[in-house]
């Protein structure tokens, strides 16, 4: 997988307004009414993910999902992960 130049990295980030830029990753955080709903949200990440054969690092504190992506593998940002991106914001 090739990793994405700067210029390509800010143009994909504009399709996914909610995930950041930090160093050789994407990040979004999601919050809900409570740990139940965020952990219910963590399970809806497991089918994309496994079939995208791409997994996302996660963080859960109580109501608040923490979300980044980056291509391990590769040492960077490649299409991977943004288009990952993209699947999770359809998920609600």
């Amino acid at each position: 997988m090739t990793i994405l130049s700067p210029e390509q990295v800010q143009e994909r980030l504009q399709a996914i307004p909610h995930w950041t830029l930090e160093g050789k990753t994407i990040t979004c955080d999601r919050r809900f009414e409570n740990f139940i709903d965020a952990i219910q949200f963590v399970n809806q990440l497991v089918e994309p993910a496994e079939a995208a054969s791409h997994h996302p690092d996660l963080a859960i504190s109580y109501n608040r999902v923490t979300i980044t992506l980056t291509t391990h593998d590769a040492g960077g940002l490649t299409a991977k992960d943004f288009d990952l991106a993209a699947t999770i914001d359809r998920l609600g």
